[in-house]
């Protein structure tokens, strides 16, 4: 592990992330704090070769090349609740040119306004347009954290749709809202960033009236078949980690194309981070967006 990867859970862990997932009151207090003074969500004016437009409702950046051969949507973390941040937008600025495609970035309405039962399915919406345009075989659906749970359970609204098949590549990703597996418990006293009571809180908002079992909500409990090509990153110092290997063994089980890495000591979303770690993980995306 690098020196900088080593230091990052000490780096998070100072900066007091944690607390503000201490506790369901809170975050629930976060919540209130940025409905009355709503977070910037533009990307930086460094961005290139970027555009906006509405798409029910919902402002939608692209970013890239209108004649790029591929698309994709990016899906952004922060538990439902918190709006896309820089090393989001950093990500989508390295992938676009890298991969020669336009990377459609909705800013999606957080919870308690955005819930699991809509937002997926005009997620779904976006995708589908993206496949009539170019093919399913050129479009992948990006998302982290948050953004890497819905990522799947929007593949699987278009696979319920009828839509041929795409890639879904998932970082870090929140696949069971529930929170209950008694490893996802265990490891969230030693993950520097995220706690039990707070991301609960979190999801309580974000699924609406869907149970907390809804695959839309949880994708974890959705089939895996009919889907494209999965990708997973994970670190072991991350309170998801467990559903990830969750996910790898389901794929398992079934036999169907999922592409796991975890690198062990590494804490939530570390492929955003400026670390080694994360440049490996981008040339990862980076391969098997092109494949």
């Amino acid at each position: 592990m690098s020196v900088l990867g080593r230091m990052m859970p000490v780096i998070i862990g100072l900066r007091g992330s944690k607390k503000l997932f201490s506790s369901a009151e809170r975050t629930l207090a976060r919540v209130a704090k940025h409905r009355l003074r709503p977070k910037r969500f533009s990307p930086p004016k460094s961005l290139r070769e970027v555009s906006v437009r509405f798409d029910s409702g919902w402002p939608v950046y692209d970013v890239g090349s209108a004649q790029a051969p591929r698309r994709a949507i990016y899906l952004h973390g922060g538990a439902n609740i918190y709006e896309i941040a820089p090393q989001h937008w950093s990500l989508v600025a390295e992938l676009a040119p890298a991969t020669s495609a336009l990377i459609s970035v909705p800013i999606y309405p957080l919870a308690p306004q955005g819930t699991a039962g809509v937002l997926v399915e005009i997620a779904a919406d976006l995708v589908a347009a993206m496949i009539r345009e170019v093919g399913a075989d050129r479009v992948t659906i990006l998302g982290d954290s948050a953004g890497g749970g819905m990522a799947l359970a929007t593949a699987m609204v278009l696979r319920d749709r009828g839509e041929p098949p795409v890639r879904v590549t998932m970082i870090a990703p929140s696949l069971d809202l529930s929170l209950s597996d008694p490893r996802v418990i265990e490891t969230a006293t030693i993950d520097p960033w995220l706690d039990i009571p707070g991301a609960s809180a979190a999801a309580e908002l974000y699924r609406g009236d869907l149970p907390v079992e809804d695959p839309r909500v949880s994708s974890l409990n959705g089939s895996l078949e009919g889907l494209g090509s999965l990708q997973v990153f994970t670190g072991t110092l991350d309170m998801l980690n467990e559903d990830a290997r969750r996910l790898r063994a389901k794929a398992a089980e079934s036999g169907h194309p999922l592409e796991f890495h975890e690198v062990a000591g590494m804490i939530h979303v570390y492929p955003l981070l400026p670390i080694p770690e994360a440049r490996v993980a981008r040339t990862a995306i980076r391969d098997f967006m092109i494949r």
